[in-house]
Protein backbone atom coordinates (compact mmCIF):
# COMPACT_ATOMS: atom_id res chain seq x y z
CA UNK A 1 0.00 0.00 0.00
CA UNK A 2 1.23 3.27 -0.85
CA UNK A 3 2.05 6.10 1.79
CA UNK A 4 0.40 9.16 2.02
CA UNK A 5 1.87 12.15 1.76
CA UNK A 6 2.11 12.78 5.63
CA UNK A 7 3.80 9.49 6.32
CA UNK A 8 6.47 9.57 3.71
CA UNK A 9 7.47 13.55 4.14
CA UNK A 10 6.38 14.09 7.62
CA UNK A 11 9.79 13.69 9.15
CA UNK A 12 11.40 15.89 6.63
CA UNK A 13 8.44 18.58 7.16
CA UNK A 14 9.20 18.37 10.74
CA UNK A 15 12.46 19.12 10.32
CA UNK A 16 12.22 22.24 8.34
CA UNK A 17 9.61 23.56 10.62
CA UNK A 18 12.85 23.41 12.94
CA UNK A 19 14.98 24.65 11.12
CA UNK A 20 12.91 27.78 9.81
CA UNK A 21 12.33 28.86 13.40
CA UNK A 22 16.09 29.89 13.15
CA UNK A 23 14.92 32.57 10.97
CA UNK A 24 13.82 35.77 12.53
CA UNK A 25 10.57 36.74 13.69
CA UNK A 26 10.51 40.18 12.14
CA UNK A 27 11.22 41.90 9.13
CA UNK A 28 7.95 41.56 7.11
CA UNK A 29 8.70 37.60 5.57
CA UNK A 30 7.32 34.29 6.88
CA UNK A 31 10.17 32.17 8.91
CA UNK A 32 10.50 29.27 6.18
CA UNK A 33 12.60 26.40 5.96
CA UNK A 34 13.48 23.76 2.94
CA UNK A 35 14.96 20.43 3.23
CA UNK A 36 16.54 18.53 -0.01
CA UNK A 37 15.80 14.47 -0.03
CA UNK A 38 17.48 12.37 -2.42
CA UNK A 39 15.13 9.54 -4.34
CA UNK A 40 16.04 7.06 -0.96
CA UNK A 41 14.39 10.24 1.29
CA UNK A 42 17.69 10.84 2.39
CA UNK A 43 19.02 14.51 3.70
CA UNK A 44 21.21 15.90 1.28
CA UNK A 45 20.61 19.69 2.05
CA UNK A 46 18.81 22.05 4.42
CA UNK A 47 18.20 25.98 4.18
CA UNK A 48 15.80 28.68 6.25
CA UNK A 49 15.16 32.50 5.59
CA UNK A 50 17.39 34.87 7.43
CA UNK A 51 15.47 37.85 6.82
CA UNK A 52 14.03 40.22 3.92
CA UNK A 53 16.56 40.89 1.16
CA UNK A 54 18.58 36.95 2.10
CA UNK A 55 17.90 34.22 -0.20
CA UNK A 56 14.63 32.32 0.57
CA UNK A 57 14.62 28.98 2.43
CA UNK A 58 14.79 27.34 -1.21
CA UNK A 59 17.33 28.82 -2.78
CA UNK A 60 19.41 28.54 0.67
CA UNK A 61 18.80 24.76 0.36
CA UNK A 62 19.59 24.93 -3.65
CA UNK A 63 22.88 26.65 -3.44
CA UNK A 64 24.11 23.68 -0.97
CA UNK A 65 24.07 21.47 -3.49
CA UNK A 66 26.30 20.96 -6.81
CA UNK A 67 23.67 19.14 -8.64
CA UNK A 68 19.73 19.01 -7.55
CA UNK A 69 18.43 17.50 -10.66
CA UNK A 70 16.04 14.72 -9.51
CA UNK A 71 15.84 15.61 -5.52
CA UNK A 72 12.66 16.41 -3.84
CA UNK A 73 11.86 19.61 -1.97
CA UNK A 74 10.23 19.67 1.18
CA UNK A 75 9.67 23.22 2.10
CA UNK A 76 6.68 24.67 4.84
CA UNK A 77 5.08 27.02 2.77
CA UNK A 78 4.62 26.82 -0.84
CA UNK A 79 7.12 28.57 -2.99
CA UNK A 80 6.74 31.85 -4.28
CA UNK A 81 5.88 33.24 -7.76
CA UNK A 82 6.95 36.60 -7.76
CA UNK A 83 10.10 38.65 -7.99
CA UNK A 84 10.72 40.91 -4.92
CA UNK A 85 13.96 41.60 -3.48
CA UNK A 86 14.93 38.06 -4.82
CA UNK A 87 13.63 36.10 -7.74
CA UNK A 88 10.86 33.22 -7.37
CA UNK A 89 11.38 29.99 -6.06
CA UNK A 90 9.36 28.25 -8.22
CA UNK A 91 11.78 29.59 -11.01
CA UNK A 92 14.80 28.62 -9.01
CA UNK A 93 13.37 24.79 -8.34
CA UNK A 94 12.52 24.45 -12.01
CA UNK A 95 16.60 25.22 -13.01
CA UNK A 96 17.30 23.31 -10.62
CA UNK A 97 15.74 20.16 -11.87
CA UNK A 98 14.14 19.16 -8.82
CA UNK A 99 11.66 16.04 -9.36
CA UNK A 100 9.14 17.10 -6.97
CA UNK A 101 7.86 20.09 -4.63
CA UNK A 102 6.33 19.17 -1.15
CA UNK A 103 4.87 21.55 0.74
CA UNK A 104 2.50 22.16 3.87
CA UNK A 105 0.54 25.94 3.64
CA UNK A 106 -0.36 27.66 0.94
CA UNK A 107 0.95 31.24 0.04
CA UNK A 108 -1.42 33.57 1.07
CA UNK A 109 0.39 36.73 -0.82
CA UNK A 110 -1.68 38.32 -3.39
CA UNK A 111 1.31 38.97 -5.39
CA UNK A 112 3.55 35.69 -4.11
CA UNK A 113 1.20 33.17 -4.29
CA UNK A 114 1.09 30.10 -7.63
CA UNK A 115 4.03 28.70 -7.50
CA UNK A 116 2.42 25.27 -6.87
CA UNK A 117 0.82 26.25 -10.13
CA UNK A 118 3.98 26.84 -12.33
CA UNK A 119 5.53 24.10 -10.78
CA UNK A 120 2.81 22.09 -12.24
CA UNK A 121 3.41 23.97 -15.29
CA UNK A 122 6.53 23.36 -15.91
CA UNK A 123 6.02 19.33 -14.93
CA UNK A 124 7.40 18.63 -11.60
CA UNK A 125 5.19 17.09 -9.07
CA UNK A 126 3.47 18.90 -6.14
CA UNK A 127 2.32 17.77 -3.21
CA UNK A 128 0.65 20.12 -0.50
CA UNK A 129 -0.73 20.21 2.91
CA UNK A 130 1.53 18.00 4.67
CA UNK A 131 1.30 18.97 8.10
CA UNK A 132 -0.38 21.74 7.40
CA UNK A 133 -1.88 22.34 10.97
CA UNK A 134 1.50 22.05 12.69
CA UNK A 135 2.91 24.90 10.22
CA UNK A 136 -0.02 26.72 10.09
CA UNK A 137 -0.10 27.40 13.98
CA UNK A 138 3.71 27.95 13.51
CA UNK A 139 2.95 30.56 10.73
CA UNK A 140 -0.27 31.97 12.67
CA UNK A 141 0.84 35.44 12.79
CA UNK A 142 2.07 36.13 9.43
CA UNK A 143 -0.69 33.93 7.56
CA UNK A 144 -2.72 35.97 9.78
CA UNK A 145 -1.44 39.72 8.74
CA UNK A 146 -0.94 38.28 5.23
CA UNK A 147 -4.48 37.97 4.75
CA UNK A 148 -6.01 40.75 6.39
CA UNK A 149 -3.60 42.91 4.81
CA UNK A 150 -3.07 44.46 8.08
CA UNK A 151 -0.05 43.37 10.89
CA UNK A 152 -1.01 41.36 13.83
CA UNK A 153 -1.37 43.60 16.80
CA UNK A 154 -0.16 43.23 20.64
CA UNK A 155 -1.79 45.03 23.08
CA UNK A 156 0.27 45.51 26.24
CA UNK A 157 0.05 47.08 29.91
CA UNK A 158 1.57 46.53 33.12
CA UNK A 159 -0.91 47.12 36.24
CA UNK A 160 -1.54 46.35 39.68
CA UNK A 161 -3.68 43.16 40.61
CA UNK A 162 -6.78 45.87 40.58
CA UNK A 163 -6.09 46.88 37.16
CA UNK A 164 -4.15 50.20 38.05
CA UNK A 165 -1.43 51.20 35.87
CA UNK A 166 -0.77 54.94 37.29
CA UNK A 167 -1.54 56.29 41.40
CA UNK A 168 -3.55 59.27 41.77
CA UNK A 169 -0.39 61.18 40.85
CA UNK A 170 0.08 59.94 37.75
CA UNK A 171 3.43 58.21 38.85
CA UNK A 172 3.64 54.83 37.48
CA UNK A 173 7.46 54.11 37.62
CA UNK A 174 7.86 51.00 38.30
CA UNK A 175 4.79 49.10 39.07
CA UNK A 176 6.33 46.11 37.86
CA UNK A 177 9.83 44.43 38.68
CA UNK A 178 13.30 44.11 36.73
CA UNK A 179 12.52 40.91 34.82
CA UNK A 180 8.89 41.98 33.95
CA UNK A 181 10.46 45.24 32.21
CA UNK A 182 13.46 43.47 30.80
CA UNK A 183 10.97 40.67 29.06
CA UNK A 184 8.86 43.93 27.87
CA UNK A 185 12.39 44.92 25.80
CA UNK A 186 12.51 41.21 24.27
CA UNK A 187 8.91 41.89 23.20
CA UNK A 188 9.53 45.16 21.57
CA UNK A 189 12.58 43.16 19.79
CA UNK A 190 10.22 40.76 18.59
CA UNK A 191 7.76 43.11 16.88
CA UNK A 192 8.55 45.47 13.78
CA UNK A 193 6.88 48.36 15.08
CA UNK A 194 6.11 49.39 18.63
CA UNK A 195 2.83 52.05 18.86
CA UNK A 196 2.37 54.94 21.61
CA UNK A 197 -0.27 57.99 21.44
CA UNK A 198 0.87 61.35 20.91
CA UNK A 199 -0.42 62.17 24.50
CA UNK A 200 2.39 59.69 25.84
CA UNK A 201 5.04 61.22 23.91
CA UNK A 202 4.24 64.57 25.04
CA UNK A 203 3.82 63.59 28.60
CA UNK A 204 7.14 60.99 29.20
CA UNK A 205 8.99 61.67 26.21
CA UNK A 206 9.92 57.68 25.56
CA UNK A 207 12.76 56.17 24.15
CA UNK A 208 10.92 53.06 22.72
CA UNK A 209 13.81 50.88 22.31
CA UNK A 210 14.74 47.50 23.14
CA UNK A 211 17.80 47.31 25.49
CA UNK A 212 19.01 44.64 27.23
CA UNK A 213 20.14 44.12 30.71
CA UNK A 214 22.49 46.28 31.37
CA UNK A 215 21.27 48.92 29.27
CA UNK A 216 22.92 48.20 25.63
CA UNK A 217 20.68 48.26 22.55
CA UNK A 218 19.34 45.09 21.29
CA UNK A 219 20.14 44.54 17.42
CA UNK A 220 16.87 44.06 16.69
CA UNK A 221 14.94 47.54 17.03
CA UNK A 222 11.04 48.07 16.50
CA UNK A 223 9.66 51.15 14.16
CA UNK A 224 8.33 53.86 16.66
CA UNK A 225 4.92 54.44 15.42
CA UNK A 226 3.18 57.95 17.40
CA UNK A 227 -0.59 57.36 16.77
CA UNK A 228 -2.01 61.15 17.18
CA UNK A 229 -2.62 64.62 15.58
CA UNK A 230 0.10 66.46 17.18
CA UNK A 231 3.01 66.51 16.16
CA UNK A 232 6.80 64.56 18.36
CA UNK A 233 8.80 67.91 19.46
CA UNK A 234 11.96 68.63 17.77
CA UNK A 235 14.12 67.84 21.20
CA UNK A 236 12.25 64.29 21.74
CA UNK A 237 14.17 61.11 22.21
CA UNK A 238 11.82 59.34 19.71
CA UNK A 239 13.74 61.75 17.27
CA UNK A 240 16.95 59.91 17.54
CA UNK A 241 15.34 56.75 17.56
CA UNK A 242 17.45 53.69 15.31
CA UNK A 243 14.89 52.82 13.78
CA UNK A 244 13.61 56.00 12.55
CA UNK A 245 9.75 57.14 13.40
CA UNK A 246 6.14 57.44 12.21
CA UNK A 247 4.10 60.12 12.59
CA UNK A 248 0.51 58.80 11.73
CA UNK A 249 -1.00 62.33 11.61
CA UNK A 250 -4.16 61.10 12.37
CA UNK A 251 -6.22 58.64 14.70
CA UNK A 252 -7.77 56.51 11.82
CA UNK A 253 -7.02 52.88 13.43
CA UNK A 254 -7.88 51.01 9.88
CA UNK A 255 -5.91 53.47 8.02
CA UNK A 256 -2.78 53.78 10.25
CA UNK A 257 -2.49 49.55 10.03
CA UNK A 258 -2.83 49.81 6.30
CA UNK A 259 -0.33 51.97 6.26
CA UNK A 260 2.03 50.11 8.22
CA UNK A 261 1.26 46.78 6.30
CA UNK A 262 2.43 48.58 3.18
CA UNK A 263 5.75 49.47 5.09
CA UNK A 264 6.25 45.64 5.39
CA UNK A 265 5.26 45.61 9.22
CA UNK A 266 3.67 42.79 10.12
CA UNK A 267 3.55 42.56 14.20
CA UNK A 268 2.62 45.82 15.98
CA UNK A 269 3.26 45.92 19.95
CA UNK A 270 1.01 48.73 20.92
CA UNK A 271 2.44 50.32 24.61
CA UNK A 272 0.18 53.14 24.57
CA UNK A 273 -1.89 54.56 27.23
CA UNK A 274 -5.04 53.58 28.44
CA UNK A 275 -6.71 55.41 25.66
CA UNK A 276 -5.00 53.95 22.97
CA UNK A 277 -5.40 50.27 24.26
CA UNK A 278 -8.86 50.96 24.94
CA UNK A 279 -8.98 52.39 21.46
CA UNK A 280 -7.53 49.20 19.28
CA UNK A 281 -9.76 46.78 21.69
CA UNK A 282 -13.33 48.52 21.18
CA UNK A 283 -12.47 48.33 17.73
CA UNK A 284 -11.85 45.00 17.38
CA UNK A 285 -8.03 45.49 16.71
CA UNK A 286 -6.30 43.61 19.29
CA UNK A 287 -5.20 39.98 18.59
CA UNK A 288 -2.92 39.35 21.53
CA UNK A 289 -2.72 40.50 24.75
CA UNK A 290 0.36 40.99 26.85
CA UNK A 291 -0.15 42.23 30.36
CA UNK A 292 1.78 41.90 33.27
CA UNK A 293 0.47 41.99 36.61
CA UNK A 294 2.06 43.27 39.90
CA UNK A 295 1.00 42.49 43.63
CA UNK A 296 0.06 45.60 44.68
CA UNK A 297 -2.58 47.78 44.73
CA UNK A 298 -3.14 51.30 44.29
CA UNK A 299 -7.35 51.65 44.10
CA UNK A 300 -8.37 55.28 41.98
CA UNK A 301 -9.61 55.54 38.34
CA UNK A 302 -6.74 55.14 36.12
CA UNK A 303 -7.34 52.07 34.97
CA UNK A 304 -5.60 49.89 32.47
CA UNK A 305 -8.96 49.76 29.66
CA UNK A 306 -11.55 52.53 29.54
CA UNK A 307 -14.87 52.35 28.59
CA UNK A 308 -15.53 49.80 25.69
CA UNK A 309 -19.50 50.66 25.54
CA UNK A 310 -20.04 47.33 27.29
CA UNK A 311 -23.24 47.38 29.07
CA UNK A 312 -23.75 43.83 30.16
CA UNK A 313 -21.62 41.06 31.90
CA UNK A 314 -23.16 38.62 28.87
CA UNK A 315 -21.44 41.33 26.14
CA UNK A 316 -17.79 40.64 27.96
CA UNK A 317 -14.77 40.70 25.60
CA UNK A 318 -13.85 37.28 26.38
CA UNK A 319 -10.56 35.59 26.32
CA UNK A 320 -8.37 32.66 25.98
CA UNK A 321 -5.48 32.03 28.04
CA UNK A 322 -2.42 31.28 26.73
CA UNK A 323 -0.04 31.11 29.13
CA UNK A 324 0.61 32.31 32.25
CA UNK A 325 4.34 32.93 33.55
CA UNK A 326 5.74 34.13 36.90
CA UNK A 327 8.51 36.95 36.19
CA UNK A 328 9.88 37.98 39.50
CA UNK A 329 7.22 38.84 42.18
CA UNK A 330 5.00 39.88 38.65
CA UNK A 331 2.99 37.57 36.19
CA UNK A 332 3.00 38.24 32.22
CA UNK A 333 -0.61 36.94 30.93
CA UNK A 334 -0.98 35.87 27.07
CA UNK A 335 -4.11 35.97 26.03
CA UNK A 336 -5.95 36.14 22.75
CA UNK A 337 -9.68 37.13 22.03
CA UNK A 338 -12.17 34.11 22.27
CA UNK A 339 -13.31 32.91 18.90
CA UNK A 340 -17.01 33.53 18.16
Amino acid sequence: MQQPPEGRYGDAMRHALDIAARGPVTGGNPQVGCVLLDADGTLVAEGWHRGAGTAHAEVDALSRVADARGLTAVVTLEPCNHTGRTGPCSEALIAAGVARVVYAVSDPGENSRGGADRLREAGIEVTGGVLADEVSQFLEVWLTAVRRARPWVTVKWASTLDGRVAAADGSSRWITGTAARQRVHEERAAHDAIAVGSGTVLADDPELTARGEAGELLGRQPLPVVIGERPVPDGAKLRRHPAGLVETGTRDLDRILTDLYSRGVRRVYVEGGPILASAFVAAGLADEFSIYLAPALLGGPKLAIGDLGIPTITEARRLRLLSIESLGDDLHLTARPQED
